[in-house]
């Protein structure tokens, strides 16, 4: 099956609660194909019952979905037939060994017997478990138990593949090689990649957007560049001068054209400029003035940077209003 060119997920007003205690409020957002979505926010943000209204787990108290053009909350066999799920426990049969695991994974999604323990094969020496793929996952580490849980997650070829907390209990070779995988599954195949995770550095290297949760709510989504440049004005820039600039030379950069702010650093001097452009301009100023520049390196705004920002600025609205 060939992956749809049309947008793979739409939430819309997804509200669920559980009790009095309300998990999601009002979310609203969509996912591509082929694009990495980081879902973040701390424990208790609405991540994890994200992903269970989207498969059709839960039905929502309000709003509605769309998931492959499918609602879950009136078909959720029809997407889960499509999506591939990785929870953060794993949740495998531990009296089963790593082969069966998967087998009965693709026996219950409607492959037959040899077709199941072909793509169990496939899947295990993908992710390094031949050599323990007899053995019960009971006695696995949690490193273990994670690889051969994305090979039963990834075992129908998925269209949308729901990762919660992939890389925690693995070492960092074992990270580093998770991470690989994402990036590759969503930029070669196509497939839509919903990432819930904590571990902002690893996000930064695979989102293609991210939406922030927080007690149910969504604080921001969009490419981190863009919310950065919703929340700050201007580029950084470090300058390499080979030694701190003088005040001098500071006040110079400050005045310069395009430059909103200037400031001494060990190294030279770090700018903040309205935009690219403006770099190569004060660089040719700076060398006019036979001042060496052995480096400008643009310091945009991380993943990391922003999430903080957005929810900082949350917690400080929020404080404002009870005041």
């Amino acid at each position: 099956m060939g992956r749809t060119s049309e947008t793979t997920i739409v939430a819309d007003g997804l509200s669920r609660s559980f009790g009095t205690h309300r998990a999601l409020v009002d979310l609203s957002f969509d996912a591509q194909p082929g694009e990495v979505l980081a879902v973040l926010g701390p424990n208790g943000a609405g991540k994890t019952t994200t992903v269970r209204l989207l498969n059709g787990v839960l039905a929502p108290d309000g709003g509605s979905s769309r998931v492959l053009g499918i609602d879950p909350a009136v078909d959720g066999n029809a997407v889960r037939r499509r999506t591939g799920v990785l929870t953060e426990n794993a949740g495998l049969d531990d009296r089963l060994t790593a082969w069966e695991n998967l087998v009965v994974t693709g026996r219950i999604r409607g492959m037959n017997k040899t077709d199941a323990g072909d793509k169990a094969n496939a899947m295990l020496q993908r992710f390094g478990m031949v050599d323990r793929a007899d053995q019960r996952v009971q006695g696995f580490s949690t490193g273990q138990r994670k690889r051969v849980a994305l090979g039963r997650a990834l075992l129908h070829d998925p269209d949308i593949l729901f990762l919660d907390e992939p890389t925690s209990g693995l070492d960092p070779e074992a990270t580093r090689d998770v991470i690989d995988l994402i990036g590759t599954l969503a930029a070669e195949h196509g497939r839509t990649v919903v990432l819930c995770t904590h571990f902002l550095g690893e996000a930064g290297r695979l989102a293609h957007r991210m939406a922030v949760l927080d007690r149910g709510h969504l604080l921001a989504f969009g490419a981190p560049a863009d919310l950065a440049g919703e929340i700050w004005k201007g580029l950084d820039v470090a300058l390499d001068l080979g030694a701190a600039a003088d005040e001098g030379l500071v006040e110079m950069l400050a005045g310069s054209r395009g430059v909103l702010a200037a400031r001494p650093t060990a190294s030279g001097a770090h700018i903040t400029v309205n935009d690219r452009s403006i770099i190569p301009l004060v660089v040719a100023s700076l060398t006019s003035r036979e001042v060496p520049v052995y480096g400008a390196v643009p310091m945009p705004p991380t993943l990391e940077d922003v999430y903080f920002a957005v929810v900082n600025e949350s917690a400080a609205n929020e404080k404002a209003v009870s005041a």
